[in-house]
């Protein structure tokens, strides 16, 4: 279920260098690492916070808008624990760690995906670092014929909304398809 793709930059890296390569790489934050230690995140919230609050972001490093405290998860934990964890720190994502190198990471939205695509299953016993690497695939077309009712998650976005549609082999919103 997590991701092992993920966006690493370090503490002194430009913030507008760092959110350039979000961007590019279609990422809602980075893990700051100093050597191969994750030592803080960087979200879209964190740059959004500088910009208002914070130095020049053309001037701003990583450091100067990042995050500090980490939210981790052994790979081997269960999805449920990795809820539970996001809950109590009251965050989006969790880095998956074996001590302290980081493997990949897992987000609000994979565990969401997770347990609206299994749900017979549940997210119960299941650990975080099942499937191929990513998030587990499925039909969207047979998805949305079996279990689809009145609202469902966007995949790109995230959003509960009524107005899902099949585009590109993902469920998505209005707003997302419109991009």
């Amino acid at each position: 279920v997590m991701d092992r793709e993920y966006v690493g930059v370090s503490e002194s890296d430009g913030l507008v260098d760092t959110v350039e390569l979000l961007l590019r790489e279609g990422a809602e934050a980075a893990v700051v690492l100093r050597g191969t230690e994750p030592v803080g995140v960087v979200s879209e919230r964190d740059v959004l916070a500088l910009v208002v609050e914070g130095p020049d972001p053309a001037e701003a490093t990583v450091a100067d808008a990042m995050t500090e405290s980490l939210a981790t998860i052994e790979p081997d934990a269960s999805l449920e624990a990795a809820a539970d964890r996001m809950s109590g720190w009251e965050t989006r994502r969790l880095v998956v760690t074996n001590g302290a190198e980081p493997l990949g990471i897992i987000t609000e939205h994979d565990l969401l995906t997770t347990r609206t695509h299994e749900p017979a299953q549940g997210m119960g016993e299941t650990p975080v670092e099942s499937g191929p690497g990513t998030a587990r695939a499925f039909d969207a077309e047979t998805e949305a014929e079996d279990t689809f009712e009145d609202q469902g998650i966007c995949e790109v976005c995230g959003a509960l909304t009524r107005d899902l549609a099949a585009f590109n082999g993902q469920l998505l919103c209005s707003d997302c398809r419109d991009m």
